[in-house]
């Protein structure tokens, strides 16, 4: 088999109209690579025979012959290709986000041109459905500002990440349940019944992120036993997601607010995880951790005021 460095990396980009598909598109270009958008699904295997060592190949609803039957069928023979180093990434936000962007867009919808936004985006979600249950990377752009767009990318797809520094990329994610669950979640906890600081008048206006925050959180007598069987379980499937050639994987831990409970706990899932063990008959090596807290990030303080053991930054496990 042709060496894993020299291969050709091809990414496949799909998901929802008004996602953010074009800007992904666009981030891969910066970071070197070909990009085409939107070539006919019967057209993809000769766009990648004739591309680049690094093509970007967006393909959506508005493609002439889409169907994702097809996009998968031309995926599967690209995979037969050893020369080839392949991912498909499927692109989504919910609706709220997207009837939002066609509102100040003020575009139709390709699925529903003379018809309601709402129906065309219902419509392109039972098209795409089996390309996001075969993505190997899902990007939720309801809340994601362009620049982190950006930077996930850079963090995925730059040209320092070859092959064999790569390894599984594991997001962990904090989140509030009332806002909704991180689509492209994985692994989702829930930490409701834990202890919440949010009712300590001194502990309110702190987040997980500080000592005092955690310590409170720590001592629920419920804490240890759910955290242990939390860690174990991540740390038992993570090898078997490397075995089976994964490359993306995402674990969320949500509570009421996302600002005491699960913060916590993500941060010391995060420290955990980066500390070298041994896991399901092999080390805990194969794996590179992003650690984001989604809705501290809306308001600005992601970074905390307290101390994090583990921070955005990329950390090798």
């Amino acid at each position: 088999m042709t060496d894993t460095v020299e291969r050709q990396r091809v990414v496949l980009i799909t998901g929802l109209s008004g996602a953010g598909k074009a800007s992904t598109l666009r981030a891969l270009e910066d970071l070197g690579y070909e990009a085409v958008d939107n070539p006919p699904v019967g057209m993809i295997e000769a766009v990648v025979a004739r591309g680049g060592a690094k093509l970007a190949i967006g393909v959506d609803a508005r493609t002439r012959g889409f169907d994702s039957q097809e996009v998968l069928a031309a995926l599967d023979r690209l995979r037969a290709n050893p020369d080839l180093q392949h991912e498909l990434i499927y692109v989504t936000a919910d609706e709220t986000a997207l009837l939002r962007r066609y509102t100040e867009s003020r575009r139709r919808h390709p699925l529903a041109p003379q018809g309601l936004v709402a129906d065309g985006i219902a419509a392109e979600r039972t098209l795409t459905a089996g390309l996001r249950a075969a993505a190997d990377l899902t990007i939720d752009t309801s809340d994601l500002k362009l620049t982190e767009l950006r930077q996930r990318m850079e963090r995925h797809f730059g040209a320092s990440m070859g092959d064999e520094a790569r390894g599984l990329v594991v997001s962990l994610i904090s989140f509030a349940f009332p806002r909704g669950l991180p689509q492209d979640a994985d692994l989702v906890f829930d930490a409701r019944f834990l202890r919440n600081p949010h009712y300590d008048p001194i502990l309110s206006a702190g987040t997980g992120l500080d000592p005092a925050v955690g310590a409170y959180v720590a001592t629920d007598p419920d804490f240890g036993i759910f955290f242990a069987r939390v860690a174990e379980l991540v740390e038992m499937l993570l090898p078997r997601f490397v075995q089976e050639g994964k490359k993306y994987t995402t674990v969320a831990i949500g509570c009421t607010g996302g600002r005491h409970r699960s913060v916590f706990l993500i941060e010391k899932l995060a420290e955990r995880l980066a500390t070298p063990r041994e896991v399901g008959g092999g080390s805990g090596s194969g794996w590179r951790l992003h650690v984001s807290h989604r809705e501290l990030a809306r308001i600005g303080q992601d970074h905390g005021t307290g101390t994090a053991p583990v921070r955005l930054q990329a950390r090798e496990a």
